[in-house]
């Protein structure tokens, strides 16, 4: 981390002086071989008198201060460049004190070495962390240290940005003539939010932990509305007049960065990654940014696929007959050059065949592959069960472009990323000032609604703390056990699913007792559906053929279990035979994910003593060492012969992640069949009614009974490469083949 902010201080030097010595130092014209340069000197050979060299097109370092100083522009821009360069490595070495401290805490307190660190699960150090509590007793406001007291320690400002994304309350979806609905959320704008909201000035929080008392009175809500009216103003007026300054460095990082990967790989512009507005809608509260990153990196293939199952007959025609004509010339040129090697000294004939050569790689990206034929509802199916949530209206319209075209928004052209990041510093000024500006009363209404205090670690806010009572949906499963208004739910299930995710994630969590009843009625519900669900052995027999026609190429047993869950209902509708040769009665992919989950548990008395403390049971119970599901039919039992490595803490943790993949195919399916006569048709996203019609006067509310370490979550500054991507772990490889135009999908199941 230290080496990481070190490097980027020179990266941001680096690219300042470079461009001052590119403008400033060097004579193009000789460069270029526009003037004539002649060696006369003694001993020079005749033959190189007219030979330029790289010291030639280079000026002297006095000529080259002259024209510095001569240009009062470019000592603005370097005394401004001075100025953050400064600030910043301020910044650095203050976060290096922080980053001391944190090692010392893992090598002293937790007896981490840093050599072991990298070797750790997060599950091996929150054990460690609690422990520790127990011993040394760090928090003295409580006694024993729970799992959501550190997550909602190290997520405090994360998880009230996941809330606002849900409400809809942060204004990153534009409606803009011609180009209809769009989502519009970079690094810079995201850095504005956090900066107006949390810990800039005049910002809401008065510390990293703490809501600024007055904005959790109801009394003076208009005048703090206008407060931060002013604040959003000046802090947009204040990116509008560091517009230029922002936007040069924007396009200098973007030409350092990207110009020798597109030389090198064009194709990589054509593949996706999960846009930063999709990272906060498909985040579960308290969800860390490693659980983050591999439950999307797996959920990478299967929308890829989905994406790249649009075609477009007329593009992929023209496109055909475009890398025709540009293969044969670069061939002829290609040919030309092996025949004899001068033809490269031809001016701008490197040129030409640089760009004919990325031409054919950006047109065949539009060529479909002729032999591959995809399922669209069934690859939807495998992509909510890796991202969780999916709008309603996405059902059985998988093979439409207006649904592509959603699921473009959260997994976006890396071309489009890069766009988007240079137009920031353009359009973020705008956004602050006329959309933002206008949402300031609903803003201090939603932290004054939803923050609570938690005795130990400050003010959080209340959707983090996953209560049904508070903010369930009667609509995912928690009807009769919810108090919420409208107001006050979650939308798409984020409470309920989020409650699950953090479930199985800490398995020895015990949930307060509104939770433990919802989870209960959960359980209660997949008996019920496991009735008449397949038998698991079934599902198990069918999954080397599910695998197959989902284009499942992993394997393993758990996406094995997720491909028969999906694929089943295809099978048995098809009509064809089980393994008893009779017809299998046609099901749904509830009934064969209740009959797995049903099945899935894990007996301690299988497991290693040493993996007991990670084992992922389906359902937390009551006792920690239990399960909640006791089941002859174990998939552990039907899998060993087949997988000798099942008893590793990393299938364990794989099963775990399968299992809340089913959970969220089942939950899903089951608010499909509650909402049929509540179904919504208008809104491409079914937005929640506009938060200023649903205000509910119910101030901020204190709860006690909880506490966290110590440990600071400090807020992450913009980088000096002003948007650097967010690591996507778990990800394959960049897809040289990017997705195909916007049309409706060809091919179908």
């Amino acid at each position: 981390m230290m080496l990481s902010e070190f490097f980027e201080l020179f990266q941001f030097l680096f690219v300042v002086t470079f461009t001052t010595f590119l403008f400033n130092c060097v004579e193009y014209d000789i460069l270029f071989a526009n003037r004539a340069v002649n060696h006369t000197g003694p001993g020079q050979n005749p033959l190189d008198r007219n030979k330029v060299t790289l010291p030639d097109a280079i000026l002297p370092s006095q000529q080259c201060t002259e024209r510095i100083q001569e240009n009062s522009w470019i000592i603005f821009l370097l005394i401004m460049a001075t100025i953050f360069w400064v600030y910043r490595m301020i910044k650095v070495f203050c976060n290096i004190l922080h980053y001391w401290e944190i090692r010392q805490f893992y090598i002293k307190a937790l007896k981490i070495g840093m050599g072991e660190l990298c070797n750790f699960t997060w599950q091996e150090v929150q054990d460690r962390l609690i422990s520790l509590q127990r011993e040394q007793q760090m928090c003295i406001h409580k006694k024993e240290l729970t799992e959501l007291d550190i997550y909602h320690r190290i997520l405090r400002f994360k998880n009230y940005m996941v809330a606002m994304v849900n409400k809809s309350l942060l204004p990153v979806q534009l409606q803009l003539p011609l180009l209809g609905n769009l989502v519009f959320l970079t690094q810079g704008l995201k850095y504005n939010f956090e900066l107006i909201l949390f810990w800039g000035p005049g910002s809401l929080f008065q510390n990293k932990w703490n809501l600024h008392p007055k904005y959790k009175r109801a009394g003076n809500r208009l005048e703090l509305a206008q407060q931060l009216s002013r604040v959003i103003l000046l802090m947009g007026v204040a990116n509008l007049l560091l517009c230029p300054f922002i936007l040069v460095w924007q396009v200098l990082y973007a030409f350092f960065s990207y110009t020798e990967v597109i030389r090198r790989e064009p194709g990589s512009l054509g593949a996706r990654r999960w846009s930063l507005y999709g990272r906060l809608y498909l985040r579960h509260f308290n969800e860390l940014d490693h659980e983050l990153h591999g439950r999307l990196g797996r959920g990478y293939k299967p929308t890829s696929k989905y994406m790249n199952s649009f075609t477009s007959p007329l593009l992929t025609v023209l496109a055909k007959n475009v890398a025709f004509f540009s293969g044969s010339v670069l061939a002829v040129l290609i040919a030309l050059t092996v025949y004899d090697e001068d033809v490269l000294t031809v001016q701008h004939i490197l040129t030409a065949i640089t760009v004919l050569g990325v031409v054919i790689t950006i047109t065949r990206s539009f060529i479909p592959d002729e032999h591959m034929v995809w399922c669209p509802e069934q690859l939807l199916q495998c992509v909510l069960a890796h991202i969780h949530y999916m709008p309603d209206h996405w059902r059985d319209n998988a093979n439409k472009s207006e649904t592509r075209d959603e699921v473009a928004q959260l997994f976006q052209y890396k071309a489009v990323f890069i766009l988007e990041e240079l137009l920031s510093p353009i359009v973020t000024p705008f956004i602050l000032i006329f959309l933002l500006r206008n949402k300031s009363l609903e803003i201090i209404d939603f932290f004054r609604n939803f923050t609570v205090e938690v005795v130990g670690v400050g003010d959080i806010c209340s959707f983090a703390q996953m209560d049904i009572r508070r903010h369930g949906n009667p609509l995912w499963m928690s009807e009769g056990q919810t108090e919420a208004s409208v107001y006050q739910q979650a939308e798409n299930g984020k409470t309920e699913l989020s409650l699950m995710h953090f479930t199985i994630k800490n398995p020895h969590w015990q949930p307060p007792q509104e939770s433990s009843v919802f989870i209960s009625h959960l359980k209660e519900k997949v008996h019920q559906d496991a009735q008449g669900g397949p038998p698991t052995q079934l599902l198990l027999s069918e999954a080397p053929l599910c695998s197959s026609l989902l284009s499942n190429e992993s394997g393993n047993a758990p996406d094995n279990l997720l491909a028969s869950v999906l694929a089943h209902p295809i099978l048995t509708a098809s009509g064809l035979p089980g393994r008893d040769r009779r017809f299998v009665p046609p099901s749904t992919a509830a009934s064969a994910a209740a009959s797995v989950l049903a099945s899935l548990s894990i007996s301690h008395s299988q497991l290693p003593h040493a993996s007991r403390s990670h084992s992922h049971v389906l359902l937390p119970s009551t006792h920690p060492d239990s399960t909640m599901y006791c089941s002859d039919r174990t998939v552990i039992d039907s899998m060993s012969a087949s997988d000798s490595r099942i008893r590793s803490t990393t299938m364990l943790s794989e099963f775990a992640l399968a299992e809340m993949s089913l959970h969220a195919i089942y939950m899903h399916e089951v608010h499909q069949q509650n909402s049929l006569p509540h179904q919504r048709t208008s809104g491409q996203w079914q937005n929640p009614m506009p938060m200023r019609d649903l205000i509910s006067n119910t101030g901020s509310q204190t709860h006690s009974g909880h506490t966290a370490v110590h440990l600071s979550s400090m807020p992450t500054p913009l980088r000096l490469g002003g948007w650097t991507e967010e690591e996507e772990e778990d990800e394959e490889e960049v897809l040289n083949r990017g997705s195909t135009p916007k049309q409706d999908s060809k091919s179908s199941c």
